[in-house]
């Protein structure tokens, strides 16, 4: 991938549509070794971009999914204290009463009883894509740790010693913005903010995920998608939303998105009680553009 060119064409072929600027901001990121900062709303392909881009690189794509709480060891490694207990026994077993302590100890803490998580993982794997997805879920802490491992691609384990990625994996970090992110660690990266598609590209989308929809289908889901995102609801539909919503139709044997196909399926693209209710109440005509 020498372009911005080819790393859209390259994602075209997996079937994810980028736009130029995404596209530059991924061919940036292979090209200065630099972790990409996506953030925006839910729904945008910020997730669905890393899992492209590993596709289009031909490499793993690693997922490390923060939440609230996570920490270090979940993050990077563990030990499996059951197959260490296991070990003891058997040791004790076949040599009962003349167990050395030291050299037990010793054979606890080796790599095959390590459990390695994925940013262990991802610089062991390296090359690879690395996915840290809604950091904005973790606390501060953990954003201070992850600085400190992306600024050196490398991390010591205190029995086993150094791991160092021999190539840095591409990393692709998300947040949907529930909380600013710090700037240390925004600087570490590249940044874009991902939008909601045009309307072209979302029918696009819609005619590259489901080949049988028709051109008129696509472009009336995708429209009234466009409306659903400007009222006032509690979570506007993404991408996927619409997709889903396109699904449930061609499940159900329409070829047009009429009031009472939009009725019955309003359920695949509102996932809230009080968005469906106040686009009931509005009616569906208002959902048509009627």
């Amino acid at each position: 991938m020498h372009s911005p060119e080819d790393v859209a064409a390259a994602l075209d072929r997996v079937g994810y549509l980028a736009d130029p600027g995404l596209a530059t901001a991924a061919y940036l990121g292979v090209a200065l070794g630099r972790p990409l900062f996506c953030e925006g709303e839910p729904g945008t392909g910020k997730t669905a971009l890393a899992a492209a881009m590993a596709r289009a690189l031909d490499v793993p794509l690693i997922r490390l999914q923060c939440h609230e709480g996570i920490d270090a060891t979940q993050a990077l490694y563990d030990w499996d204290f059951p197959r260490q207990l296991l070990h003891l026994r058997a040791l004790e077993a076949a040599a009962p009463g003349a167990l050395d302590a030291d050299e037990a100890e010793k054979s606890l803490y080796t790599r095959r009883f390590l459990l390695a998580r994925p940013l262990l993982r991802a610089l062991e794997e390296a090359p690879c894509v690395l996915l840290v997805d809604e950091i904005d879920r973790a606390d501060d802490e953990f954003e201070a740790f992850l600085l400190e491992v992306l600024g050196e691609y490398a991390v010591t384990i205190p029995e086993l010693g150094e791991v160092r990625a021999a190539v840095p994996p591409l990393v692709v970090l998300t947040s949907n913005r529930t909380r600013e992110v710090h700037d240390a660690l925004k600087r570490r990266c590249l940044y874009h903010w991902l939008e909601h598609p045009d309307l072209p590209r979302e029918i696009a989308i819609l005619r590259r995920t489901l080949p049988e929809v028709t051109e008129a289908l696509a472009a009336q889901v995708a429209a009234a998608v466009r409306r659903l995102r400007a009222a006032d609801l509690l979570k506007p539909p993404g991408v996927a939303e619409t997709i889903d919503w396109t699904r449930a139709l061609l499940a159900l044997g329409r070829d047009e998105l009429d009031a009472e196909a939009a009725a019955a399926t309003l359920g695949a693209v509102l996932k809230y009680r009080e968005d469906a209710d106040r686009v009931v109440r509005a009616g569906m005509a208002a959902l048509l553009g009627g």
